[in-house]
């Protein structure tokens, strides 16, 4: 029996369905009706040095629980703004797709598969890795759409072409993204120290149009300065490699790397990209929660995805 003035189960954090946000779930992919979908991508046969991110999706979803108070939505109270209301922003989690160990067409054909199910209802892709090597099929997935602009945020180029015969390892993405004549340009940003990707790499992105900013160019340039080179006006596809962040807030990742950005440098750059384009497809990727016992990571990537969330809805609730 309710007491006071609420009705229904109170639903703690920490009870039920572990979905993302304890939002519905939907598995029959051919019922989405709803404005985002989460899908998880739990593979990581494209990592080069310490696997665990097939393990991601279920790490996020879990701690995405602790943010799943209520069904008025989450008021922040320096934009004085109630994000993700339950009544205006509907989100389902769609689960996983299935991946065949070993098998790397395979599991990006399964996983191109599921973005593309979700477009065509017209929802918004959330995708949770996995290694980065999920953005592939994610990107390929967005081959009957209109032109993207990708926003990347990640310590490492991850614009390898081939390296010993392989083309689709985490390494590779972006550079298969550059590929695609869907794609129009890059902007990565946190790029830094030792990176994925050897000289020529980085002088065909930039040749490609891409524009590569380290931490602390970054921080040069400043939140402002940053967005005055994104193009606007444009669709955007953000993929955020959790190892953009430093290790200090995101330990449990395959591949750390030290003089990371700090949670609000990239938010406050999301906050701003959302006011001069539409983002259209958001994946998040290498959540290695086995070496992370706190915990943390998994919370900063559910706070990153939310956060976010709300950032475009508010702003489309605007428009």
């Amino acid at each position: 029996m309710a007491h006071g003035y609420e009705s229904g189960r109170l639903d703690l954090p920490f009870v039920g369905l572990c979905t993302f946000g304890k939002c519905q779930p939907c598995l029959d992919w051919d019922k989405i009706d709803a404005d985002v979908a989460i899908l998880g991508i739990p593979y990581d046969m494209g990592t080069q040095y310490r696997a665990g991110a097939r393990f991601g999706p279920r790490a996020i979803r879990e701690a995405s629980t602790l943010f799943s108070f209520g069904h008025g939505g989450a008021y922040d109270h320096e934009d004085d703004t109630i994000y993700l209301p339950r009544d205006k922003v509907r989100i389902v989690d769609i689960g996983d797709a299935d991946i065949v160990h070993t098998d790397t067409a395979q599991s990006h054909a399964n996983a191109e598969y599921a973005v593309r199910k979700i477009l065509e209802k017209g929802a918004l892709p959330v995708v949770l890795g996995g290694d980065h090597a999920i953005n592939i099929p994610c990107i390929r997935a967005f081959r009957d759409q209109a032109p993207i602009h990708i926003v990347h945020i990640d310590a490492h180029l991850d614009f390898v072409d081939e390296r010993h015969g392989v083309r689709e390892g985490h390494g590779n993405p972006l550079r298969r993204a550059a590929e695609e004549s869907h794609v129009t340009g890059m902007t990565q940003l946190g790029i830094r120290n030792v990176s994925s990707t050897a000289r020529e790499g980085y002088d065909d992105a930039r040749a490609r149009g891409s524009t590569i900013l380290s931490v602390r160019q970054v921080r040069k340039l400043g939140t402002d300065g940053v967005l005055a080179i994104i193009p606007s006006g444009v669709r955007y596809y953000v993929t955020i490699d959790i190892d953009g962040f430093d290790p200090s807030i995101a330990p449990g990742t395959g591949t750390p790397s030290h003089g990371g950005f700090l949670y609000y440098e990239v938010m406050e750059i999301l906050q701003g990209l959302v006011k001069q384009g539409d983002i259209v497809g958001i994946d998040l990727v290498e959540v290695a929660p086995a070496y992370d016992p706190s915990g943390i990571t998994g919370f900063l990537a559910a706070q990153v995805l939310l956060n976010l969330l709300g950032y475009i809805f508010a702003e489309r609730h605007r428009r």
